[in-house]
């Protein structure tokens, strides 16, 4: 340490000024930077409606990421506390400093460690043993791997298609972040072909992901949200009268997912999901980009413009 000071201290005035300058220039870069597509696909706040129900409800849908959420946390009653602290830690990571994104990175693994306990569900239980604990890496790559998927689809569909290029960077700059939580090289998916293969493993009839008890409880939170949480008025709003808007996040599970939690797919969802999607597609040019574009996006912007 003393020689590394030694050495910095010895530099000319001007040298020293210049590295000052490129570690702040650095730090303001975050882990992604403006050029990267993690900054250009994740900006769009309306994207939230569609890929923050899907993340959540592909997330749950592991038995053991169900048992974590029901035992440690307070989601049944307010599930938007869960999609708001899931939203800051996310995107901080994204457009966060790099000084602020590796520390979020750092309080979630800290976090995390003292998720575990017995797997409650029997059929769990009889699958993958009697606990779970959330730093498990097979259970990181989950979680890391439903909001990859989640922006992917959520704008593919909403939005436009992606090219095979843009397809593949986004995964690309996504891999250092699931090494930082915890997932080794080896269990990476390698490239957005690997990446596209795992998920279709994972949710396929052989793989892990089977939606039991414990998971179409919890979608109940997630598709018909209580509202008192938001404010003690809207308590009152039955969820009858609002559930329906949350219907084109369920049009973007994959089939067997959907079916698995039991949801009503008939004529009159995919009808009512359709034209909400239509609808957001036809206005989302209309509006201010300001008024579509996530705060943390637009901070990480006034920050680099040196506002």
């Amino acid at each position: 340490m003393l020689a590394m000071f030694a050495r910095f201290s010895a530099l000319p005035s001007t040298d020293v000024a210049d590295t000052r300058q490129e570690t702040v220039r650095m730090n303001a870069l975050g882990l992604f930077g403006p050029q990267s597509e993690g900054w250009r696909l994740n900006r769009e706040a309306t994207l939230l409606l569609g890929a923050g129900p899907r993340a959540l409800l592909m997330q749950i849908a592991h038995p053991l990421v169900a048992e974590g959420v029901a035992q440690h946390s307070n989601f049944r009653d307010d599930p938007w506390r869960r999609l708001r602290a899931t939203l800051r830690s996310y995107l901080t990571i994204i457009y966060g400093t790099t000084a602020e994104a590796r520390a979020e990175i750092g309080r979630l693994n800290q976090f995390h460690r003292h998720v575990t306990g017995p797997i409650r569900d029997p059929d769990a239980a009889r699958t993958f043993g009697a606990s779970y604990a959330a730093r498990d890496p097979v259970l990181s790559l989950w979680v890391h791997a439903t909001l990859i998927d989640a922006t992917l689809v959520a704008h593919e569909r909403w939005i436009g298609r992606l090219t095979a290029d843009r397809r593949a960077a986004f995964y690309r700059e996504s891999r250092p972040i699931g090494r930082a939580f915890g997932v080794p090289d080896q269990l990476l998916p390698a490239d957005v072909a690997a990446f596209d293969a795992y998920i279709e493993a994972m949710i396929g009839p052989d793989g892990p992901i089977k939606v039991g008890a414990t998971a179409r409880e919890l979608a109940g939170a997630i598709l018909r949200p209580p509202l008192g949480p938001l404010h003690p008025i809207l308590a009152r709003i039955p969820a009858s009268l609002y559930a329906w808007t949350l219907w084109p996040a369920i049009d973007l599970l994959p089939a067997r997912i959907r079916t698995g939690y039991g949801l009503p797919w008939g004529r009159r969802e995919r009808a009512v999901a359709a034209w909400l999607s239509a609808g957001f597609r036809a206005w989302r040019p209309l509006l201010p980009a300001s008024f579509r574009t996530m705060p943390w996006a637009l901070s990480a912007d006034a920050r680099l413009a040196g506002r």
